[in-house]
């Protein structure tokens, strides 16, 4: 893998585009796992759910509506009425002088079913549902930098994991390489032909490489509690994810065309336009049908009065009177003609909250441009340096062998036997380290033109 990155360096790397790179099963079980397990995307989730009901209920008044009522009453009332008097033209009798009083009781029950329909809102009710429409798609969006944010996270930690592994080996092997040379010093000191300071030299580069050993047991403690969150791996199951830590070459052009922020923008510029056309439609009528059945019935009623002529008092009597069927249907027509200046100021606000949406959606382009090209830089910066490491490496081997050759001539002191295994250490580690930050950066990179939950590949 390194000789194909020095071959890329040597006839010079073109940018990229639809970029993939391949991950190992195991891996790719885990990033899928760590993003099912993400709260923020849950929630990120429900949002865009609450905004799809939102939009059936603006659609849903469209539905009409039916609504029954049923009332039952006792009534108990005077009603009292005053005529002008009138007098009978052949007896002169007075009619009707003064107040007359008439005390009623009895029963009432009325029931009936009401329809209601939207017939025409002047486009309030359709523009009103297609700008929460392009919201929700605008939010939905917005989950993918959230998404590649968990991909980037789990896939560095376990570069990390890998990076520490290789740490410790790099430390075994110099301990083992070590441990050759105090058997060796030992055995010269024993024949007079060393001194205890050469062993005591080596015991202190074995104490150090202990304790650089503790050190990166802490490491990985704090990286396994770190995956334990992301994914809810046990330490089994994260010993399990396996996979070759090769730098992510990338080899196409590149462009931030397909980037979900500038998507989530363009659909909430659109929500927006929606909004406008539905305020500038509550101009228009709202014309609604209507029907109506209904029963009612007064029954059991009771009158009582005092006639007129004979002074008498009279009681009279209902047994019952209904009317039903009731059949009532029509068509409504509500016009707010003027309303102050309400609907121009929110007329006004959509228009401004386009023009900012504009701006935004402006600025976002630029900037995204620029996040690209500043990626794409450090990326082939950080492909230049694995090249050296490469380099360096080779050297520091070839250099660790002669030592040990020279050492054990006599040639060096134990000093300089000891410098020479501390640089195979840190050009080895520096090496991998710079591998590990390849891949993080060819991965932000790879998400700079929003393709990366695409191009994931399972090898």
């Amino acid at each position: 893998m390194i000789f194909n990155i020095l071959f890329c360096l040597a006839v010079g790397l073109p940018r990229l585009q639809a970029q993939q790179f391949y991950v190992s099963e195991t891996l790719k079980r885990a990033i899928d796992v760590a993003i099912s397990e993400d709260k923020e995307l849950a929630n990120h989730h429900l949002e865009v759910e609450k905004l799809d009901l939102e939009r059936k209920g603006v659609l849903n008044k469209y539905v009409p509506t039916l609504s029954s009522v049923a009332t039952y009453g006792y009534f108990n009332n005077t009603f009292t009425l005053d005529l002008p008097t009138m007098s009978l033209p052949i007896t002169g009798v007075p009619l009707f002088s003064g107040e007359q009083s008439f005390k009623n009781k009895g029963n009432i029950f009325f029931g009936g079913l009401t329809a209601k329909m939207v017939l025409f809102s002047g486009g309030q009710i359709t523009n009103g549902a297609k700008a929460i429409a392009a919201k929700k798609q605008g939010v939905t969006y917005l989950a993918s930098p959230k998404k590649d944010s968990v991909i980037r996270d789990v896939i560095h930690s376990f570069d990390q994991v890998r990076l520490l592994s290789q740490a410790e080996k790099l430390l075994n092997e110099s301990e083992l390489r070590l441990n050759k040379e105090k058997e060796r010093v030992e055995k010269a000191i024993a024949n007079g032909l060393a001194i205890p300071y050469d062993r005591d030299k080596i015991k202190l580069a074995m104490l150090e490489l202990e304790s650089k050993k503790i050190e990166l047991s802490g490491k990985r403690k704090v990286l396994y509690q770190k995956l334990n969150v992301l994914t809810q791996y046990s330490t089994a199951q994260i010993d399990s994810v396996v996979y070759e830590l090769a730098p992510i070459v990338l080899t196409d052009s590149l462009n931030a065309d397909n980037r979900a922020e500038i998507k989530a923008l363009e659909n909430f510029k659109a929500a927006y336009q929606f909004f406008l056309k539905k305020e500038k439609g509550s101009f228009l009528p709202v014309v609604g049908a209507f029907g109506t059945y209904s029963y009612a019935s007064a029954f059991d009623t009771k009158t009582s009065f005092t006639g007129p002529l004979s002074q008498h008092n009279y009681s009279m009597k209902l047994n019952s009177a209904t009317l039903h069927p009731n059949l009532f249907a029509g068509v409504a027509l509500k016009w707010d003609i003027f309303s102050g200046f309400e609907r121009k100021h929110k007329i006004d606000e959509a228009k401004i909250n386009i023009q900012q949406i504009e701006n935004k959606l402006a600025d976002a382009k630029e900037k995204v441009q620029l996040q690209l090209q500043n990626n794409n830089v450090q990326y082939e910066t950080l492909l230049r340096q694995i090249e050296i490491a490469v380099q360096r490496e080779k050297i520091a081997a070839n250099n660790l062998l002669i030592a040990q050759k020279q050492y054990s001539t006599g040639l060096i002191n134990v000093t300089e036997r000891l410098a020479v295994e501390t640089d195979i250490y840190q050009v080895s580690l520096n090496k991998i380290n710079s591998i590990v930050e390849q891949r993080k950066l060819a991965l932000a990179t790879i998400s700079a033109t929003g393709n990366l939950q695409n191009s994931i590949q399972v090898k």
